[in-house]
């Protein structure tokens, strides 16, 4: 059992440090981001070490459980897909420049419209994708505009990680937490509406506090213009993740998986996508680009991340954590301790972490420990870089475009937001908890 820890609290840490300090390494014209390589290799010493058994593991990830990762990294990736074919259209960028023009000259308004964009669009994409959608669009805007990107790219990121609360679909944390815990998607949104719309409002708040001085400098420039040349196309993704949506939402009442119904949708839009472009004589573009953008890696790291808590699970230390934590107050001590969890090993492998130690109590804990939960690992991603792939994303992209924003920059603004945000939506499923007991 110590040993078993003692490889996985070390495959932690050093998932961390190469975030921190080499989060790339480059082979030739090749870059390779180096978390997932971490914990990969943490999975195979314990399985060289004899700590888990193949068997097993091989076992949980065919099993058709709820719980089964691939199933999950199926569902996550299609809808990524889906999201990121709109996004090879110019569809969000389009979207963007649409708030931004209606906000002239009044960088409140920008900042407002800004937000409410991010927020809407998150709901029914996913954040990783409008993180990688919106951040080079706002650093290219506020070079244009000569304007502080700082504020904008804070109210794009907290509107990603807190309104991805809304729907099932909107994390993968969400994903692997609910489906592990069989709630389905009308049943998620139920109880998750509330405490989002809440957070979502305060986090708004605690933002205009911090930035309001630097939103009274006007705008010299003017957004950048975007044109939708394959109308087509953009009305065939927006379809397909449309009724991709709908039919998510009533999945469970005609007894169908979620992830069937997603890379069904992904199987139809590759299909007919690629018969316009047959049509045409031209290269699928926007295909090609949902392929080239996919992010692969999150399957080895979470793979890899399932075996390390396979490996916890059996040698007793899940059960052990969730004796500590008990069954007295279980919003409070889930939502507080995943919230810090995951700015300690990440969200998705503390969101792992956290579904075995749930079920390890037999359930006690209920659907409070589970919301909990989920609260925590969407706005644990405020707090610091840590916390989220898309923090990890978001601070490459930044360094890519040459703006400075280190991590105490990152942690005196998650603090500020972070906080009040994560108390408000544990306070708010509080109330729900109540309202529904």
């Amino acid at each position: 059992m110590i040993l078993s820890v003692i490889i996985c609290c070390v495959t932690c840490a050093a998932m961390i440090l190469s975030i921190l300090f080499f989060p790339k390494i480059r082979i030739g014209k090749i870059s390779i981001d180096t978390y997932w390589i971490i914990t990969l290799a943490g999975a195979v010493i314990l399985l060289a070490c004899g700590k888990a058994d193949p068997v097993k593991v091989g076992q949980a990830l065919v099993s058709d459980t709820a719980i089964n990762p691939v199933k999950i990294l199926v569902l996550f990736l299609s809808m990524t897909v889906l999201s990121v074919f709109l996004d090879e259209l110019g569809f969000f960028q389009y979207l963007a420049g649409i708030a931004l023009k209606k906000a002239k000259t009044g960088q409140t308004k920008l900042f407002l419209y800004l937000y409410i964009t991010v927020s809407v669009l998150t709901v029914f994409t996913s954040n990783d994708v409008i993180i990688l959608s919106f951040t080079p669009f706002i650093c290219y805007f506020a070079k244009n505009a000569k304007i502080d990107p700082t504020p904008y790219l804070a109210a794009e990121f907290v509107a990603a990680n807190t309104w991805s609360m809304a729907l099932i679909i909107g994390n993968p944390t969400n994903i692997y937490l609910a489906t592990a815990c069989g709630i389905d998607f009308i049943g998620y949104l139920k109880i998750s509406a509330v405490p989002t719309v809440a957070s979502g409002l305060v986090a708004f708040a605690a933002l205009y506090l911090l930035f309001r001085k630097k939103l009274k400098s006007p705008i010299e420039g003017e957004a950048e213009q975007v044109v939708i040349k394959d109308k087509l196309s953009l009305w065939v993704g927006i379809v397909h993740l449309a009724v991709c949506t709908v039919l998510l939402a009533i999945s469970s009442y005609i007894n169908i998986e979620m992830w069937l119904v997603s890379i069904c949708a992904v199987g139809s839009l590759f299909l007919i996508s690629g018969i316009i472009a047959i049509a045409r004589k031209q290269k699928p573009a926007a295909l090609l680009g949902c392929v080239k953008r996919a992010p692969y890696q999150l399957i080895p790291f979470v793979l890899s991340m399932f075996v390390l808590i396979v490996v916890l699970n059996e040698q007793g230390v899940t059960a052990a954590i969730g004796e500590l934590l008990g069954e007295n107050l279980p919003i409070l001590k889930y939502g507080t301790a995943s919230f810090f969890a995951s700015n300690l090993i990440n969200n998705i492998p503390m969101s792992v972490l956290f579904s075995s130690i749930i079920d390890s109590t037999g359930g006690a804990a209920g659907l409070p420990a589970v919301f909990a939960t989920v609260i925590g690992s969407n706005i644990g991603a405020l707090f610091t870089p840590i916390g989220a792939l898309a923090g990890i994303m978001w601070s490459n992209i930044l360094n890519k475009h040459g703006v400075k924003f280190g991590y105490l920059d990152f942690l005196k603004i998650g603090a500020a937001v972070a906080l009040p945000t994560l108390a408000t939506a544990l306070g708010s499923l509080w109330l729900m908890m109540t309202v529904i007991a």
